[in-house]
C-alpha cells in the first residue's frame, strides 16, 4: 500500500517538475543579453529564480521518493529467493550414490567415487575407418 502512494506522489512530482522546466524561459544563446530591468519579485529576474528554486525543490523531492521507492520495494520482498520458495529440505548435496552389494555380500562404502564416475570409468571411444566405397566414388 505505502509503495503505490510513494508512486503516485512520484508521478506527480515527475509531471510538476516537467511543467515547471517547460514554463522556465530559456538563457541559451542570448548570453543573458536583453529582458527587464529591475528585479522586482515578480520581474523577469524574479520569477526566474522562483522558479528555480522551486525546480531544485522538486528535484530532490524526486530523488528522495526514488530512494524511499527503493527501500519499500525491497523491504516487501523481505530477502526471499528461489531456494525458499521451493523449500531447502528437498534439495539434497553430496548424497551419497546407492550400489549394488560387492561380492562378499556386504555394500561397499559410499565415497566420492562412487557418486560421480571417473574418467577412466567411461567406455573408450570407438573409431570408424571410413568406408572404400566413398574412396572410389571420389576417384572417379
Amino acid at each position: 500500500m505505502l509503495f503505490v502512494i510513494l508512486l503516485c506522489i512520484q508521478i506527480l512530482i515527475g509531471l510538476a517538475l516537467v511543467g515547471l522546466i517547460l514554463v522556465q524561459r530559456s538563457e541559451g544563446g542570448a548570453l543573458g543579453i536583453g529582458g527587464g530591468g529591475g528585479g522586482g519579485f515578480m520581474s523577469a529576474r524574479g520569477a526566474g529564480n522562483l522558479l528555480t528554486k522551486a525546480t531544485s525543490l522538486l528535484a530532490g523531492a524526486f530523488f528522495i521518493n526514488c530512494i524511499a521507492l527503493t527501500i519499500v520495494g525491497n523491504y516487501d520482498q523481505q530477502g526471499t529467493s528461489v531456494v525458499d520458495r521451493v523449500g531447502v529440505d528437498s534439495i539434497t548435496l553430496d548424497a551419497p550414490a546407492t550400489t549394488a552389494p560387492a561380492q562378499g555380500g556386504a555394500q561397499a562404502p559410499a565415497g566420492p567415487r562412487e557418486a560421480a564416475p571417473s574418467l577412466t570409468d567411461l567406455p573408450a571411444p570407438v573409431t570408424v575407418a571410413p568406408s572404400a566405397g566413398t574412396a572410389s566414388e571420389s576417384a572417379e
